[in-house]
């Protein structure tokens, strides 16, 4: 019973990783149209996507030619952390 528990932590957890991954993307896609920045759902996204920004922006040079990398810096992190997190939480449900 207590493993069925955490192997659904594990797959709400894998979930979060993939919706904050798609934000991500959206966010960055965006930033190629130039949206009105007063629009709720741009407001929203901006809101989501710029603590992450400015945390790899400060510890790793992102910005190549005028291209800021930083969105797949952050994707490629949530892929390793969702591999590792998800892959330990199936494990402790394993033994439990």
């Amino acid at each position: 019973m207590m493993s069925n528990i955490i192997f659904g932590l594990g797959g709400i957890l894998h979930n979060l990783v993939t919706i904050y991954i798609w934000v991500v993307i959206i966010a960055s896609l965006l930033t190629w149209v130039r949206p009105d920045p007063n629009n709720p759902i741009v407001q929203l996204l901006y809101r989501i996507t710029e603590p992450a920004y400015v945390l790899v922006r400060r510890y790793i040079p992102s910005v190549y030619n005028g291209v800021d990398l930083s969105p797949l810096i952050i994707i490629i992190a949530l892929q390793i952390a969702d591999v590792l997190l998800v892959s330990v939480i199936n494990s402790i449900a394993n033994v439990v």
